[in-house]
């Protein structure tokens, strides 16, 4: 999270190329909205007691347990995203990739709102990431996959999510003061739809489909000087 953070700060919208991280949770953790307060939420003495670490994101939502997943987080300028003046408008821009990436392996992805054309409420806040759905949500099958939050500075959007590759919310139910028993229900995952493709090859498709969607050609690349030295010092701050 101190490294999403310093990819943010760092980002300068005149000069910087648009970045795609891709990476995983080991061990598995929970992470919170920058809003929330993790003790009204998780139990964190059990967290403790079990190893399970819980982190705070630089976007808001809600508590979303982290194991067998594969994480993106992008940083672009604002202007990568033709015409999208709100929020709402950049989420359906920069989850287009995602529709392609689930599309690609044979899945009937769709955001939430062509699911739910007027007939169900959408966008009620929920203190956990999968008990609500937004209009810009991914849904297989009606079920929601991964979630995504969004954090704008000027000129900059910052987005990451998650890619589910096996059902982690039973175990994740247990940590929570309030569990909701039907979230493993409402979401699925990669697993669950038949697809276990290796998280190397899954990481190429993702990239591939980032790719094609947005017309760009990705580079390899590790973090900056600068962007070390800053995630160095948030992860300071934290301690």
């Amino acid at each position: 999270m101190a490294i999403d953070e310093a990819l943010l700060s760092c980002f300068d919208p005149g000069k910087s190329r648009a970045i795609l991280r891709l990476y995983g949770w080991d061990p598995p953790a929970f992470s919170y909205g920058r809003f929330q307060k993790p003790e009204e939420i998780i139990d964190l003495g059990k967290c403790r007691a079990d190893g399970v670490q819980t982190v705070r994101r630089i976007t808001g939502g809600g508590v979303l347990y982290h194991a067998e997943e594969i994480t993106y987080s992008l940083v672009c300028p604002a202007s990568f995203i033709p015409g999208a003046r709100s929020v709402k408008e950049a989420f359906f821009h920069l989850t287009s990739f995602l529709l392609a990436f689930y599309r690609s392996l044979g899945l009937k992805a769709c955001h939430a709102a062509e699911h739910h054309p007027g007939s169900r409420r959408l966008g009620e806040r929920t203190s956990l990431c999968f008990a609500g759905i937004e209009s810009c949500d991914i849904l297989i099958e009606g079920r929601k996959i991964g979630g995504n939050a969004q954090r704008r500075l000027k000129e900059v959007i910052f987005q990451h999510g998650s890619i589910p590759l096996r059902q982690m919310a039973g175990k994740g139910n247990r940590y929570l003061l309030h569990p909701d028993e039907d979230i493993p229900g409402k979401t699925t995952s990669l697993a669950d739809e038949g697809i276990y493709t290796s998280t190397e090859a899954l990481a190429v498709t993702l990239k591939e489909s980032f790719e094609r969607c947005f017309g760009v050609a990705f580079e390899l690349c590790g973090l900056t000087g600068e962007e070390r030295r800053c995630a160095a010092g948030y992860m300071q701050e934290i301690a």
